[in-house]
């Protein structure tokens, strides 16, 4: 739930303290410069430019109709011939024949022009009747819009013969303007979809701001354009509402879910771990803060966002499954702050699904420098894929800048990787693979004063190593951690080497000397002096707990039991006197490395001659850890006991292998072979 409110907070709430609130229309309070170079999209430039490219486009008309050139035509025959009649009406007086004519709606003649036509001689009215047809097809050839109706109207006079009188022109002219109508017409479809085509024909416009410049000066009116700019540099305060609250948190409540929900189904004990989940948490906030700084209203900045470094500090820290469930997490909320863009989703993912993948097994630092040419490889191979899919536009501008924002999005990751490496290592006290390697030189101080002071102890702890890390490999535990753990568990017994068996040379046990409850004291406390030395050579967390862990909570069940054979009354003898500190093994890896301690032990006591005899010993020391309930706080299986047990039979026949017997040589003396197992 903190991690979701967190998520929501930084995705929905300004958190720059340059950032300015206005609106357009608005009056600027104070001058407000460009901190920084910037070339973006402008939106309102290139919409700008496309309404004029609109605006350009004429309306469409569709060609002229000859079915309305000759509809008028045969109306206006039809009109002349009526005309016609009228004239040759011998018995309608002048007055009822200019009425006549006057009736037909299709004229719009004043009474001076009927008169004048109905007292035209024959001849000069026949060829007026003709004329007027001759004219009113001519024009009615041309496109004639609604809009254009008068113009075409106005041509008549000058379609009409020069032979013609200037008053029979004039007949001509009102008789044939009656009949002249539009024949073309406006195509709404057409004209939208020519508009279209040219808006699109509009490229999107690069505006440049130069660092230092005044977007907008104090006591100017706020316009779209400033507002653009202000949004394109991160200096603008978004408006903020209900519904974009709501709908952030439900989007991040989903997402995170999700992962979650994937976390604990591949790491079911993670949750328990504050200092893991502290990190998850703080690596997912503070690179999320950093995509809310770069991405939004940026064109190159979100691509050189270094969201693979995120991805492989995860990977070595916590481990790939965390990895990839961030790796997603960071591309969605990446695609959302950039406005969905599945470009940069895309772009996201490709480069933390490479950085994983290439730091997944860290053994040296070169491993980091190939991680990240994989990841500038995974994000050009993003882009490109998904611009040819796509079709989107690219010129070679476009071309080199990707790539050089995706060759310092490498380098970034890498650098970011190898400092945070150490630091978050170090600040939630995650023990690193490379502190691990620097950890296992046979020169480091502590395994060098265990060689020179204890010997034996320093065989017997590679012996375990050895036991330890084939049974990890063999059931999938942290291999390289417990073979390094091994090397220190016992380092204790450099303090008082000559009281562990495995150094006594000459044959002395100094334990003769001593009562069985200050051998015993002397025996534990080896596990308290290791941690001691632990701390003051600074050794990890992680390796100071198999230390403590490696015996649990045993007995020293040689001494217990003398002390028994020595005491007149055996309940006078305290078990918690003859008793590890503990605590019990926690982690399967420390759990194994508790049974290749007390197994190699046994076995150097038991000194099996076969394979069957091996087994038979590491079995029963198993079987004894179990019934002791020395396994109880850790999560290893029986079928992983059973590949511990085979593994550890696997090391010790390359130990304990049959020799050939030399002539004369003697058996080692029964004082030699005494052991101290619980040791």
């Amino acid at each position: 739930m903190f991690l979701i409110v967190g998520l929501s907070l930084i995705l929905v709430f300004p958190f720059l303290p340059n950032q300015v609130r206005l609106q357009m229309g608005q009056v600027s309070p104070s001058d407000i410069v460009a901190p920084r170079k910037i070339i973006f999209e402008s939106k309102s430039l290139t919409e700008e430019a496309r309404r004029q490219a609109e605006a350009r486009v004429t309306d469409v008309y569709d060609p002229p109709d000859p079915r309305v050139a000759r509809q008028q035509s045969n109306r206006a025959r039809q009109v002349l011939e009526y005309i016609d009649s009228v004239r040759q009406d011998t018995y309608a007086q002048p007055a009822e024949k200019v009425a006549a004519v006057a009736a037909v709606s299709d004229l719009n003649l004043s009474s001076e022009v009927l008169t004048q036509i109905l007292a035209l001689p024959e001849p000069a009215w026949r060829a007026v009747y003709s004329e007027t047809l001759y004219v009113l097809n001519r024009i009615m050839r041309d496109p004639i819009h609604e809009t254009g109706l008068a113009d075409a109207r106005r041509m008549l006079p000058g379609a009409i013969t020069p032979s013609f009188s200037e008053d029979q022109a004039a007949v001509v002219a009102d008789l044939a303007r009656s009949f002249v109508r539009p024949n073309t017409f406006y195509n709404e479809q057409a004209t939208v979809a020519r508009r279209a085509a040219a808006r699109e024909q509009v490229q999107p416009i690069q505006r440049t701001i130069e660092r230092g410049q005044v977007i907008v000066r104090a006591g100017e009116i706020v316009t779209a354009r400033d507002l653009e700019a202000l949004e394109a540099l991160g200096l603008l305060q978004p408006q903020v509402n209900w519904r974009q609250i709501l709908g952030t948190l439900l989007f991040m409540t989903l997402i995170t879910s999700t992962l979650g929900g994937y976390v604990i189904r591949h790491s079911p004990g993670f949750w328990s771990n504050g200092r893991h989940v502290m990190l998850l948490m703080f690596v997912v906030l503070l690179f999320v803060a950093a995509a809310k700084l770069t991405v939004p209203g940026n064109a190159l900045l979100p691509y050189v966002f270094p969201a693979a470094a995120a991805s492989m500090i995860l990977t070595v820290l916590l481990g790939p499954q965390f990895a990839l469930a961030m790796t997603v997490l960071l591309g969605l909320i990446v695609a959302f702050l950039g406005g969905g863009s599945l470009e940069l989703l895309v772009y996201v993912l490709a480069s933390g699904l490479a950085a994983t993948l290439s730091v997944w097994r860290v053994d040296r630092l070169a491993t980091f420098l190939w991680a990240g040419v994989w990841v500038v490889a995974a994000q050009l191979a993003g882009v490109l894929a998904f611009r040819l899919l796509s079709g989107v536009p690219w010129d070679m501008l476009s071309v080199v800048q990707i790539v050089l924002a995706a060759a310092v999005n490498g380098g970034l990751s890498v650098s970011l990787t190898v400092a945070g490496f150490f630091l978050l290592g170090n600040l939630f006290g995650i023990t690193t693979s490379l502190q691990l390697m620097d950890l296992a030189r046979p020169t480091h101080p502590l395994l060098r004063q265990l060689q020179l002071k204890a010997p034996g102890t320093y065989h017997h702890s590679l012996i375990v190593s050895n036991m330890a890390e084939e049974a990890a490999q063999s059931i999938g535990a942290e291999a390289f951690l417990v073979r390094v753990a091994s090397y220190y568990h016992d380092v204790g017994k450099s303090i008082r080497p000559y009281f562990f068996v495995e150094n006594q040379m000459d044959g002395v046990n100094v334990h003769d000397r001593l009562d069985p409850k200050t051998s015993a004291q002397i025996i534990i406390a080896h596990v308290t002096d290791g941690l001691e030395l632990a701390r003051k050579h600074k050794l990890p967390e992680t390796l100071r707990d198999f230390i403590a862990q490696h015996h649990g909570r045993r007995l020293v069940t040689y001494f217990y039991r003398q002390a028994l054979s020595d005491s007149c009354n055996g309940a006078a003898v305290n078990p918690d006197d003859f008793r590890y500190r503990g605590p019990r093994p926690q982690t399967r890896e420390a759990a194994l490395l508790m049974l290749a301690d007390s197994t190699e032990a046994a076995a150097r006591a038991a000194r099996p001659t076969s394979a069957a005899e091996i087994d038979q010993v590491v079995q029963a020391v198993i079987n004894e850890r179990l019934m002791e309930g020395e396994l109880d706080a850790c999560d290893l299986t029986l079928r992983d006991l059973d590949q511990t047990r085979k593994a550890f039979v696997r090391i010790l026949q390359g130990v304990y292998h049959p020799r050939i017997k030399y002539p004369g040589e003697t058996q080692p003396s029964d004082e030699l072979n005494q052991v101290l197992i619980d040791a």
